[in-house]
């Protein structure tokens, strides 16, 4: 039974019409142009889809929620393996961590596979993983830097741990 399937595979798609109607539709597909086809002549296929003409590429941040209250840097650089992150904002109210952080990556391209881990877990918390944008990162910074002035100081527990992973102690 299945060579028979097989023969009619050939028989439908490899004999001389079916051959010839199919060299017709992609001589017609070159002739005209294809939904593919940009006005530039080059495939949609094969273009970078992160060249953006005329505007800067979009600012490579996600927001992250649900982290635990004892989290440190090195746990988010875990938690992201294999991605570039050039900064961790955590966010705070008062001198408590809220479980919220920032990450800005190296490549916008990278903002995808971050948000394919989001409901993952760190440790027992499900984490959530979110598109950010400028704009709520440069808030955010604004509103650390605004608590850091009146409080005089931050709760050790984030911004300790990363001086320590850079000096190598």
């Amino acid at each position: 039974m299945a060579s028979s399937s097989g023969g009619d595979f050939k028989r439908k798609f490899m004999d001389g019409a079916d051959e010839h109607e199919m060299r017709l539709k992609r001589q017609q597909i070159f002739d005209h142009g294809s939904h593919f086809e940009s006005p530039s002549g080059s495939t949609a296929m094969y273009r970078n889809p992160y060249v953006y003409k005329g505007q800067p590429p979009p600012f490579p941040v996600i927001r992250v929620r649900g982290l635990p209250f004892e989290c440190v840097k090195s746990d988010i650089l875990d938690f992201f393996y294999g991605l570039q992150i050039l900064d961790i904002l955590f966010v705070h109210k008062g001198v408590r961590f809220t479980g919220e952080a920032f990450c800005v990556l190296a490549y916008p391209l990278q903002v995808d596979f971050a948000i394919q881990r989001n409901m993952r877990n760190m440790g027992r918390r499900y984490i959530e993983v979110f598109k950010s944008t400028r704009q709520e990162y440069y808030s955010a910074v604004a509103n650390e830097v605004l608590e850091t002035t009146r409080s005089g100081s931050r709760a050790k527990s984030n911004d300790e741990s990363w001086r320590h992973m850079e000096s190598g102690s």
